[in-house]
């Protein structure tokens, strides 16, 4: 029995199909081509080669980091040959930090079609794609994680809210779209989301819409309660006012007719008024719920079962803004097979992440060391405080003048990483 699973695990290796594998080493750059996009005024920053502040192996961790800070970012490469994904699984995955802490910008990934080939020079937000996959950050508001599809020419962003991981960690993110319009999604090899193509985008038109010729029967009772007939108003209920004089009120004694005219006695809530009468309400005995016109078939609706076909998928390519930059891309995989993905994340990802979080950690804490005072100085900045205190009583001269302190520059969220 062993045998035979051993066996069956080989030929589905066998059969994978990989389109691209991409582990960034020193000749990252002969396969990676720098768009043009938003360099002639100045806004492009680029990617270099590094493993980071923090990683499990000096070497095999080395990436591609954005930077400069507020910066567009854009480099494709080509798929080591066109993925027609026709009755197959596409399988996209990549890791990537945000060593920086990002607190504005995309880390997504596209999959670009063979027919954006011209446009390619200048790669960029407006570049027809196929695929965008991968965490999208931006303040508190902005935390998800992107699986937007392109569908004749229109591109469709998922209904779920995934959540990103935001902490300052490598992390794997998996798409896998399969032949039968079905899908998943994982973090770090773990399952966040699955479904349906029809039902987690609107791709196509719905099925069944409201009848827009129907019409409300003029008979058609929305009423769920109505005043009760047999409740009637007691005699003299409106006769009782609603304020009285106070009978306890006495006369002020310096009070002069001549001058300050008859004096009443001030008027006080009267305790007998129950305000305005109102009939009681009970059930309608003739209602017959809200009105909803009925559902017909929608015309323009056209069942597709090619929603997860990308005959051309060509190019691989990061296009990014981020106000915040230093975020780490690296360990990239096309595929036709999950396993084939999985494994190679284990292989990576899987075999750093530990000793990532463990060095992380130790840097983290020898910058915290290095922002506290010497013990020495700590020691005399007490002592110097038991000092002043025979000085406490003095009076201290006022402060004169002001002084402005500036406000943070504010932070425009750039269209570029909601592009639908």
């Amino acid at each position: 029995m062993k045998w035979a699973v051993l066996l069956a695990t080989l030929v589905v290796a066998a059969s994978a199909e990989v389109y691209l594998k991409e582990t960034f080493d020193d000749s990252w750059a002969d396969r990676w081509v720098k768009s043009k996009w938003k360099q002639s005024d100045g806004q492009a920053g680029d990617f270099k080669l590094s493993a980071g502040k923090w990683y499990g192996d000096a070497e095999a961790d080395k990436g591609i980091q954005t930077g400069p800070d507020s910066k567009f970012f854009a480099s494709y490469a080509p798929l080591d040959k066109v993925f027609d994904n026709t009755g197959k699984d596409t399988v996209l995955q990549f890791s990537v930090k945000h060593e920086q802490d990002l607190d504005c910008g995309g880390g997504y990934i596209k999959l670009v079609p063979a027919s954006s080939e011209k446009q390619m020079e200048s790669f960029g937000g407006e570049t027809p794609y196929s695929i965008m996959f991968g965490p999208d950050i931006c303040g508190y508001s902005t935390r998800k994680i992107h699986v937007i599809l392109t569908y004749k020419g229109k591109n469709y962003l998922i209904k779920k809210d995934l959540k990103a991981e935001t902490d300052q960690l490598s992390h794997v993110y998996t798409l896998v779209i399969k032949p039968d319009n079905t899908y998943k999604v994982y973090v770090d090899l773990k399952e966040v989301a699955s479904g349906s193509l029809f039902e987690d985008w609107d791709m196509l038109p719905p099925k069944t819409i409201k009848d827009p010729k129907a019409k409300k029967p003029e008979d058609w009772d929305e009423r769920e309660e109505i005043p009760d007939p047999e409740d009637k108003k007691p005699e003299g209920w409106d006769d009782i006012p609603a304020t009285i004089a106070d009978k306890t009120a006495k006369k002020p004694e310096d009070w002069d007719e001549e001058e300050d005219g008859t004096w009443e006695p001030p008027m006080i809530p009267n305790p007998e008024y129950k305000g305005e009468w109102k009939q009681k309400m009970i059930k309608n005995p003739d209602f017959k719920g809200i009105w909803v016109a009925p559902d017909i078939e929608n015309p323009e609706y056209k069942h597709d079962d090619t929603l997860y076909n990308f005959k051309d998928l060509k190019y691989v390519g990061f296009e990014l803004w981020q106000v915040k930059s230093g975020s780490i891309f690296d360990n990239i995989m096309v595929t036709d097979d999950f396993e084939t993905a999985k494994a190679f994340a284990e292989e990576t990802w899987g075999k750093s992440k530990d000793a990532e979080k463990e060095m992380m950690e130790k840097v983290k804490k020898e910058e915290d060391a290095k922002k506290a005072p010497p013990p020495a100085a700590a020691a005399a900045s007490e002592e110097g405080e038991d000092d002043d205190d025979e000085y406490d009583d003095k009076e201290e001269p006022a402060a004169t003048g002001s002084v402005e302190i500036p406000k943070d520059e504010e932070v425009k969220e750039e269209a570029a990483h909601d592009e639908l």
